[in-house]
């Protein structure tokens, strides 16, 4: 197992792994288009193969994370990349972790909860409009459920106490 940050020549084995997962090298959020594979992120490998990824976007103190994948489910994969992003966000001064899912991600929503992210608003429709831009974002999700809305789910970040004050 070999877990890290990304690398520039991880670039065009993400752009095929964003691809696959997400069918389009390009994601939405909040109305704007993210190329994932030209973001910072941590990777996670298994004999060689991506099994995990997490990218992010960082603008104003805060970190975006744009995608999170495991390919492997009940491995701690998602957890321990969210914890390596969570130093990471510490450590660039980000005073807190922000992302965007879509209304039908029940399973990702209750995971994002267990780790201390709290829902702050649903964007009504908004998917509707993203489909426009990006077509390949499916009508139908998880268990028959219409995609339709997004959830901005935050987490606050406390900085490191130091101890030697």
């Amino acid at each position: 197992m070999a877990r890290g940050e990304l690398q520039p020549a991880d670039r065009d084995e993400l752009s095929a792994f964003i691809e696959q997962h997400w069918h389009s090298p390009v994601i939405m959020s909040r109305g704007r288009s993210f190329y994932p594979h030209d973001e910072e992120g941590f990777i996670e490998r298994r004999d060689g193969q991506i099994v995990g990824l997490l990218t992010y976007h960082v603008e104003n103190q805060e970190m975006e994370i744009l995608t999170l994948n495991a390919t492997l489910e009940g491995k701690g994969i998602g957890s321990a990349l969210m914890l390596a992003t969570i130093e990471k966000a510490r450590s660039l001064g980000c005073q807190k972790i922000w992302l965007t899912t879509t209304n039908d991600r029940l399973k990702p929503i209750g995971f994002y909860q267990r780790i201390g992210f709290r829902m702050t608003s649903i964007n009504l429709g908004v998917v509707d409009e993203a489909r426009k831009i990006k077509p390949q974002i499916p009508e139908f999700g998880e268990r028959g459920v219409r995609i339709q809305d997004e959830i901005v789910m935050e987490l606050h970040i406390k900085p490191y106490i130091d101890e030697a004050k």
